[in-house]
């Protein structure tokens, strides 16, 4: 295998448009250096049309294999898994968050090592699922520490068994139950907590049905960007996956992701004295509008909309204090 990641480019720059400064894959994947690093990633690498080594986005176990290789190479976790159907997050998109919202606290750089000058920066992150990888990637770059949230029992379960295999993750990361899926933060911000941001990625999709269709355009969107199945770019399955995966709470809720922005941004204003920063990703544009207007009646005092694209793909990070 290394013998032939040799005769190829060593990195695919197929994902790698306008990522944040700081991202360490700006460049794109090392793919010699994923598989050396990660074994495991090696059968799922070969050149694409273009002659770039890739994977196929499109196998969830390819996408899971890359994301194990990517934790381990750069940011030191190791034994990283999540369950079949859990949500698999694309890192790159991921870390350009924690980026993006450690330049709002003013944080300058990513850490070099914990210091006694550093200051201690605290995270909330709301429905941090199966794979803990907002957290994981907060505290492994900045050496945050992290509070991860969510009404499934199971996937907090898998991440408390990421933590325990992660000695430098124990002592910053730890999870929460919600126990009521009406709410967001009551139940999981105590009495004397003080967090410096929260976090949330929320369902965008208010049906199943929606759900479905979403899961269908984007595996057909990766055949024709892929060069995967057949010549019309369309991927014939009766009940698609998504490559990411995802399950029911990851991916739909009653009344959409404009629904789930006006309840989080209610129930952000009772907190307020407990959080400095409140922050959520907005994937669709119509919905940060009606936001910042629901923010302003609560009486936000600062709101701010940063854009952060990957590829062709533009999503948006709604932040807001009420200080």
């Amino acid at each position: 295998m290394r013998k032939n990641l040799s005769r190829n480019k060593r990195q695919s720059r197929t994902d790698s448009k306008g990522l944040h400064p700081r991202n360490k894959h700006k460049r794109g994947y090392d793919f010699p250096l994923l598989v050396k690093s990660y074994p495991p990633l090696a059968p799922h690498v070969k050149p694409n049309a273009h002659g770039n080594l890739s994977i196929p986005f499109a196998d969830p176990k390819a996408v899971k294999a890359l994301n194990a290789a990517l934790l381990k190479t750069y940011y030191h976790t190791t034994d990283w898994d999540i369950p079949d159907g859990a949500l698999c997050p694309p890192i790159p998109g991921r870390v350009d968050y924690i980026h993006y919202v450690a330049e709002l606290l003013g944080i300058d750089e990513p850490s070099k090592g914990q210091t006694k000058d550093e200051p201690t920066i605290s995270m909330l992150d709301i429905g941090t699922g199966a794979s803990g990888i907002y957290p994981i990637l907060a505290c492994q770059t900045y050496h945050w520490h992290c509070v991860g949230s969510d009404i499934n029992s199971q996937s907090l379960d898998n991440v408390a068994t990421i933590i325990n295999n992660n000695p430098s993750l124990k002592e910053r990361f730890s999870v929460r139950l919600q126990t009521d899926k009406n709410q967001f933060f009551k139940g999981i911000i105590k009495p004397g907590d003080i967090f410096d941001i929260s976090v949330c990625n929320p369902p965008f999709h208010a049906s199943p049905e929606e759900a479905r269709k979403g899961s269908q355009q984007k595996l057909n969107n990766l055949a024709r960007h892929r060069g995967v199945d057949d010549a019309a770019g369309k991927v014939n399955i009766a009940s698609p996956a998504l490559n990411f995966g995802g399950q029911e709470a990851e991916l739909w809720c009653k009344g959409g992701e404009r629904m789930f922005l006006k309840k989080l941004i209610k129930e952000s204003r009772d907190y307020s004295s407990q959080c400095r920063w409140f922050s959520s990703l907005v994937s669709k544009i119509d919905n940060v509008k009606p936001a910042k207007q629901w923010l302003r009646k609560l009486g936000a005092s600062d709101i701010r909309e940063i854009e952060m694209a990957q590829g062709n793909k533009i999503t948006r990070v709604l932040a807001w204090t009420y200080r």
